[in-house]
């Protein structure tokens, strides 16, 4: 039999509702690493986009598609956990110090040793700024701003979401300099400076941040008892999927990408969930989180073997990340040597992986038992990190991972 939340004491009821949070986060991860699976080895992946209507299947665009939930996921549920840990001790310059110091020590990691293990180049020639260089970012700023009641710093989040698709209507200045500022903010862009490596600027940084600001001020919610919690939860979930409806239904405010009819009805209905992730628009941020909320609320009081297995890859999503990477980099490697390639033609340098962009990998069925066989490989080595950290808290660097 299941034991439900409201029935624990209320220190379980605390542990639960963090074991939530590390469910989703854990779902999440491990969508995440089918669509880096998806990049390095399916065999259309650096040729053709998988969201053109134009070339792509249904299985192919969902494939895509449903890995979306990820990065807003993340992004969110970091600042809420920045909340729940800080209410924990409520020493507000200890906060501080720790999100200075997590949101550098995160910019650093991406361009490094995540950079790497994207990249596979030794001379560094491509820097992408991705989920992690952006949560790095929006760490930093919410620790200067972690003085201000969570409201109003929820409230700075929502007024960014709402407006920032006005903005990029409007175009950045005409100088290197100015065009990549912009891009940093507001749009994604990529930069080959001369003498130096190329710029991708994958994850724009106000609009992310917007939604770190909005988890941050989520905590609240989180902190309330269980039933109330999962009343509120379903209602602030399904209540922004309505919104969205609403805006989509009529192509209203908050997405540049409208929808229409295509060829197909599968097709059609594709296009109205087709909302633009680079950067997050109102309307994408509306659709996923709506979904994540809702599924806060589904867990809220469920404890299973799937739901533990799930919180295993949440409770230490840094250490999969990490190591993902250098997984599925290696294992395309044998993959495209296997295949005839030879190891002096291998392509590596800027925005390269070190495959051919034609001739090799594998298809989408073969795609996805690589990444069911990635993910489980990995799962011992995250209970065991998971189960060691838990075990030494007093070892601060170990948060840090």
């Amino acid at each position: 039999m299941l034991q439900t939340e409201a029935s624990l004491p209320l220190a379980q009821q605390t542990q639960s509702r963090v074991s939530s949070i590390d469910v989703v986060r854990g779902l999440a991860i491990v969508i995440m690493a089918l669509d880096h699976v998806r990049d390095l080895w399916h065999t259309t992946s650096l040729s053709q986009d998988p969201l053109s209507f134009d070339t792509t299947t249904p299985a192919l665009f969902l494939t895509r598609w449903v890995t979306h939930f990820c990065a807003p996921t993340f992004v969110f549920l970091a600042g809420t956990s920045a909340y729940l840990s800080y209410k924990k001790h409520g020493d507000a310059g200890r906060a501080q110090k720790f999100l200075l110091s997590r949101g550098v020590w995160l910019m650093v990691l991406e361009v490094t040793v995540i950079g790497f293990g994207i990249w596979f180049d030794i001379q560094f020639r491509t820097v992408m700024l991705q989920v992690i260089f952006a949560i790095g970012v929006g760490f930093v700023v919410l620790a200067l701003l972690l003085r201000l009641p969570s409201r109003i710093i929820g409230g700075i989040g929502l007024v960014i979401i709402l407006l920032h698709n006005l903005l990029l209507q409007v175009g950045p200045a005409e100088t290197m300099a100015g065009k990549f500022f912009y891009s940093l903010l507001f749009r994604q862009g990529f930069f080959p400076f001369e003498g130096g490596p190329a710029v991708l600027v994958a994850y724009p940084l106000l609009p992310w941040l917007s939604l770190l600001l909005l988890g941050y001020s989520f905590g609240e919610l989180i902190r309330r008892e269980a039933f109330a919690r999962k009343k509120a939860l379903f209602i602030l979930g399904f209540a922004m999927l309505a919104v969205f409806v609403v805006l989509r239904v009529f192509n209203l405010y908050g997405e540049p990408n409208p929808w229409a009819p295509q060829n197909t009805t599968a097709f059609t209905i594709l296009s109205f969930f087709n909302v633009t992730k680079y950067p997050p628009s109102l309307q994408f941020s509306l659709f996923f989180l709506g979904i994540m909320i809702v599924l806060l609320g589904l867990l809220n009081s469920t404890n299973t073997a799937v739901t533990r297995f799930f919180a295993t890859y949440g409770r230490v999503p840094m250490f999969f990340y990490l190591l993902h990477w250098y997984l599925i980099h290696s294992s395309m490697l044998v993959m495209v040597l296997a295949q005839g390639v030879k190891w002096q033609d291998l392509p590596f340098g800027m925005m390269k992986f070190g495959r051919p962009e034609v001739g090799v990998g594998v298809e989408l069925p073969y795609v996805y038992l690589v990444w069911i066989t990635i993910v489980l490989l990995l799962y011992p080595a995250c209970r065991w990190y998971s189960r060691y950290k838990a075990a030494h808290l007093e070892k601060r660097w170990l948060s840090y991972l």
